[in-house]
């Protein structure tokens, strides 16, 4: 499925500045702003279900002795909902129903999975750390919107492991995000934002890391129809029970085009992509269209003059 996207200028813009950074880039998180709702709601929720019913390993996977955490994610996560979106869900005798998709699942059902069944709840993936021996690793995960990733690579890694081929994550951030996940306090939760610039608006993909392709089919004209902004907004909550850590992840995809309402965009992006180390331009696969992207922002950025 590919995502919806409108004409109006994309929600987040963590390019805005016209650096990039290699930075974790927290932001305390109001809890009552844990989960983000928006008019995409029912149709990712399907996407989802189908994903699932389809290629449920692909989505889902869970390891042995994540079951307690897993139930504590739900029970957050149910409570959080009723309190701070009233009318998106109900839940009653066991039974959590969500009107905009007409489902209704039995929690008995999901006893000893309870992520699989928060996860077709939000737009969220959801992702669950427990500490290992090298550092937080990935216990369990409803992902059915990964950026280019495959679950059952990561399943059981740690953070390094998990981030092993991201460009400079060993060098710059492996050690203070590892030192961040020791001490992350359960009342403290935070936000982040990532981005890429990406040619396939679909939600689900597992590959197209380190593309080296020129894409002459992508031109400073069509770059705007072509190419399209994928913003993750993340957050990190520690568990009060468990001591686990929920990690969290909605999805924004957003046609180049939509940076015509907002020429300022145009120019921080493009300043950010040239700020961007080659490395990790190779890693998130912008060379294949770099000069294209670079040609159509600037054309933006001289029709505003």
């Amino acid at each position: 499925m590919n995502a919806i996207t409108e004409t109006k200028a994309p929600r987040f813009a963590p390019y805005a500045s016209g650096k990039f950074q290699m930075a974790m880039g927290l932001v305390a998180l109001d809890l009552k702003d844990w989960f983000d709702v928006d008019q995409n709601r029912a149709v990712e929720l399907r996407e989802k279900e189908r994903l699932l019913a389809g290629q449920h390993d692909a989505v889902f996977g869970d390891l042995p002795g994540s079951e307690a955490a897993q139930r504590e994610v739900l029970m957050l996560l149910l409570d959080n909902l009723e309190r701070c979106h009233p009318g998106l869900i109900s839940f009653e005798e066991g039974t959590v129903r969500v009107p905009e998709t007409g489902k209704s699942y039995s929690l008995s059902d999901f006893t000893d999975h309870a992520l699989d069944l928060a996860g077709r709840l939000v737009q969220e993936d959801l992702c669950l750390m427990t500490p290992g021996e090298e550092g937080y690793v990935l216990h369990a995960a409803s992902l059915c919107f990964p950026a280019r990733w495959v679950l059952g690579e990561k399943l059981g890694q740690p953070m390094m492991g998990i981030h092993e081929h991201v460009s400079g994550y060993a060098e710059k951030l492996g050690k203070p995000v590892d030192r961040f996940f020791t001490h992350l306090k359960a009342d403290k939760p935070v936000v982040r934002l990532n981005w890429s610039v990406i040619d396939d608006p679909a939600l689900f993909q597992t590959s197209g890391k380190y593309r080296n392709d020129h894409q002459v089919e992508i031109t400073p004209e069509n770059a705007g129809d072509r190419l399209w902004l994928r913003v993750e907004r993340q957050t990190l909550r520690r568990l009060p029970e468990s001591g686990d850590i929920l990690f969290t992840i909605r999805t924004f995809v957003d046609p180049l085009s939509s940076l015509e309402a907002r020429p300022d965009l145009a120019m921080g992006l493009r300043g950010a992509v040239a700020d961007m180390p080659e490395g990790m331009q190779r890693y998130k696969s912008l060379l294949p269209f770099r000069e294209a992207l670079d040609g159509y922002l600037g054309n933006l950025m001289e029709r505003a003059a």
